[in-house]
């Protein structure tokens, strides 16, 4: 990775790409940022080192890779701006819902890869999936993996409309956990626990079977018949819930998602 990288926006998840590029070696001084917020320029410059300009420039034009970290709403006009000076780049979006059709048609390149990274990326344990039109190389995409590769796991997709339902699933999934979370310590406060502690037997709760059945390699449903004894504690609370049909509720609210994907790209993807 002894190419030059710039990022268009400086938030959250281009923090978390740049701190695990950093972390893995990669020189502060070869990463460029446009971020037109100063409290976000000034973070990067505290956390890493880098000085972000609030504006792109012609300077944008020594990168071999740009990663598009901007909302939806703003990516046409953001794009527009840089275009004149990243033909030759290969560019990586992160944005939600914005089409790969869309972005090569602004930016005047096919090299075009689309991420659907998630927030546990900040800590290094990201979730990925990744789409590359025809016109990315091998090696391109190699590259793609290496730099994707220092935020936590990925995954290559084979058709780009699958983004949508990665976003629905685990691109949104964190805060499907979070809420889950945040009702096991509401309910564990209301029978008498403490809230802070209720808080963190829920987390160390979702950590531990998240381990489980990454390591045990069997499906959800045998982990949890093993833990679902007839008539007892557990089979009570699932026979609750299969009685509010939880999880066809549950599965409404990722279609919900996945179609609030699909709007953002027709909605803010036009030419």
């Amino acid at each position: 990775m002894s190419k030059r990288i710039a990022f268009i926006g400086g938030g959250n998840m281009a923090s978390a790409i740049i701190g695990g590029l950093i972390g893995q070696g990669f020189a502060p001084d070869c990463i460029d940022v446009v971020e037109p917020f100063s409290e976000a320029r000034d973070k990067l410059n505290t956390s890493y080192g880098i000085t972000a300009q609030a504006q792109p420039g012609a300077f944008l034009a020594q990168a071999n890779l740009v990663i598009w970290a901007v909302k939806p709403q703003t990516f046409k006009e953001a794009a527009l701006q840089v275009q004149p000076h990243t033909r030759t780049a290969l560019h990586l979006s992160v944005a939600a819902g914005i089409r790969s059709d869309s972005i090569a048609g602004w930016l005047g390149t096919e090299r075009v890869v689309r991420a659907m990274p998630n927030t546990p990326a900040l800590i290094g344990k990201g979730m990925t999936a990744l789409f590359a039109r025809p016109a990315v190389t091998a090696q391109d995409k190699d590259w793609v993996s290496q730099v994707i590769g220092t935020t936590g796991e990925f995954l290559w997709l084979e058709a780009e409309e699958q983004l949508d339902a990665v976003t629905a699933l685990s691109g949104s999934g964190p805060a499907y956990m979070f809420y889950f979370m945040e009702a096991m310590a509401d309910a564990g406060a209301d029978m008498g626990l403490p809230r802070a502690q209720a808080y963190q037997l829920a987390v160390a709760t979702f950590i531990g079977a998240g381990e489980l059945a990454r390591s045990s390699g069997e499906p959800p449903e045998i982990l949890r018949q093993r833990v679902t004894s007839k008539g007892g504690t557990t089979y009570a609370a699932i026979t609750s819930m299969e009685k509010d049909d939880i999880k066809a509720q549950f599965a409404r609210a990722m279609h919900a998602a996945r179609q609030r994907a699909k709007e953002l790209g027709d909605e803010f993807g036009g030419a």
